[in-house]
């Protein structure tokens, strides 16, 4: 019943930004009434900074699992060792795109992004969404690897931005401390 009213109360409400320092040139400006630039600008305008990271504010991790690879237990496990550890996780499922993980990333404002990769396209899909979170301005997100990663790709993936990588039987702690270490 109270939705029919809202056009007739809110119509002629102006909205005003009275703040000194105020983003908006014009201070009547109503609802888009401006064009929107790149995502990562809006991001730097409205979102919190990223504050420093101290005692009550946890680390925000993304696991996600790129490429065509259905296998998740090993990702589950790290996501679950990175929540017992006081972490805070956010899980993306199996069968996501770059786009869909940096995408994820900058909605969930994360420090770090884990991706999981058994399926050999790790040389691919890692350096993609590494362009793809800096390009959205997320130069200071932490990417790790793990999975089946050949000790010679180690160093190109390091070269491509991927900070961390972690092959088969790594400890879940290995991965903790080297998180703690790279966002504090």
């Amino acid at each position: 019943g109270h939705s029919r009213n809202l056009p007739k109360m809110y119509n002629n409400h102006q909205f005003r930004y009275n703040t000194p320092n105020s983003i908006f040139p014009d201070e009547r400006i109503g609802w888009l009434a401006f064009t929107l630039p790149p995502c990562h600008l809006v991001r730097s305008l409205f979102l919190r900074p990223k504050e420093p990271l101290m005692a009550d504010r946890k680390i925000r991790v993304l696991v996600a699992k790129p490429g065509l690879d259905g296998h998740d237990r090993g990702a589950k496990v790290v996501a679950r060792a990175l929540r017992d550890a006081g972490f805070e996780v956010i899980y993306t499922g199996i069968r996501q795109t770059p786009a869909m993980i940096a995408e994820a990333a900058l909605q969930e404002d994360v420090d770090v992004v884990g991706l999981s990769i058994l399926s050999g396209a790790h040389m691919t899909l890692c350096p993609k969404v590494v362009d793809l979170l800096r390009g959205q301005g997320q130069d200071d997100v932490t990417v790790l690897v793990g999975g089946i990663i050949p000790d010679e790709d180690v160093a190109p993936l390091q070269a491509a931005g991927v900070q961390g990588v972690f092959g088969p039987g790594t400890s879940t702690q290995d991965i903790i401390q080297f998180i703690r270490d790279a966002v504090r």
